[in-house]
């Protein structure tokens, strides 16, 4: 079969299609997470937590269908990533699994009995389903900018040398602060366009600007930390982006500092840590001028530059090996066979706009704002 594609322009196709779907899941169920991060402080009675709460939940299932896809992007166009990262991170994904399973269960059960301990309980298991998976998933990426403790042997076999307690050092927490203040912020934007002005509001807008602050220092603390600290990763030699997946084929030393070389070699990729840096700044705008769209438009493009410029200042890696950098996974050495990106992408063509039609039909039928009064007449409202 002969594939109009060729290999190197089929792994950056990917490479890019998974980090489209990990800030797709970012943006939507991102101020989900931030919304339930927000509950216990900015609803002091019953009805003020139930309008935040039935502001999102008419959207969190189906922001799933962005994580699953994730989880099956990697699986299928990087199985050497999923290997790794899957066995090597099990407990700390075992840890947000548990945080999200709570989500659900809270929805359904928190408003079956009027006791207000009981409602109380549920709402602090919403909090933990929010902001728990928030912080890991920044805690992981800090690891992955650090590289993970992992090595492969002659036959490609995974060992993972770390700890679920050693993920989380002092950089990986930073970088896991700074996802919560991003989640905080985006499910502020969100609560301002979709619920009534009022008390709740502003007590979500006060925190969305500590957020919006918040993320532009940790933000720039996180780059400085990077540009000046002891991670980076090169590959060396004559590197074949054509080449087989066999991490052992290509040469990769650790270089302090090499994050910051994409930006020397393409300097539009220096887009993405501007919008990092300018996105909770027009948040923050929003918020003072009290312009709801200008507040989620701000934190929307905050969380596209946040993590667009982690994935741009690492390309060509994907997950490198803090303890073995030859074991370090690339885009040129990781994925899938060519057929097989090649018959994915055929299917992502096909599928993928029928989930982002799904998605704005969805967002344009539940348009409107949630008040308090249809929180006491709605029977259907959690």
């Amino acid at each position: 079969m002969e594939i109009p594609l060729d290999y190197e322009t089929l792994r950056v196709i990917w490479w890019g299609l998974m980090g489209t779907l990990l800030i797709g899941f970012a943006l939507t169920d991102g101020y989900d997470l931030g919304v339930a991060s927000l509950m216990p402080f900015i609803g002091k009675t019953d009805e003020e937590r139930r309008m935040a709460i039935n502001a999102i939940a008419p959207h969190w299932e189906g922001h799933q269908v962005w994580f699953i896809l994730g989880g099956g992007a990697i699986f299928a166009a990087w199985p050497f990533v999923y290997a790794v990262s899957f066995s090597g991170f099990y407990l700390a994904m075992f840890l947000v699994l548990s945080a999200l399973i709570l989500r659900p269960v809270a929805f359904k059960y928190r408003s079956k009995r009027p006791d207000a301990a009981w409602r109380s309980r549920w709402d602090w298991a919403l909090f933990i389903g929010g902001f728990v998976p928030a912080l890991v998933f920044g805690v992981a990426v800090g690891n992955v900018l650090q590289g993970a403790p992992f090595r492969l042997d002659s036959d490609l076999r995974s060992f993972y040398e770390g700890s679920l307690l050693g993920l989380f050092s002092p950089f990986a927490l930073m970088t896991g602060l700074l996802s919560v203040a991003m989640v905080v912020m985006h499910g502020a934007g969100f609560l301002s366009v979709k619920i009534e002005r009022g008390a709740v509001l502003d007590r979500a807008r006060r925190i969305g600007s500590v957020a919006a602050i918040a993320s532009v220092i940790l933000f720039a603390a996180g780059g400085l930390w990077v540009a000046n600290g002891a991670m980076g990763f090169r590959l060396e030699g004559v590197v074949d982006p054509n080449g087989p997946s066999n991490p052992l084929f290509i040469k990769t030393v650790a270089a302090p500092g090499a994050w910051i070389d994409n930006y020397g070699r393409y300097p539009w990729m220096v887009i993405a840590p501007i919008l990092g840096l300018v996105g909770p700044l027009v948040a923050l705008l929003g918020i003072r001028h009290h312009s709801h769209v200008l507040h989620l438009a701000g934190s929307s493009l905050a969380t596209v530059g946040i993590i667009a410029t982690v994935g741009l200042s690492m390309f060509p890696f994907i997950l490198p090996s803090s303890i073995d950098p030859q074991s370090s996974l690339t885009a040129w050495n990781a994925s899938s066979s060519h057929l097989t990106l090649w018959i994915m992408l055929i299917v992502t063509v096909i599928f993928l706009p029928l989930v982002l039609t799904y998605t704005a039909w969805v967002m344009k039928v539940l348009f409107g704002r949630v008040t308090l009064r249809d929180v006491r007449t709605n029977p259907d409202f959690y």
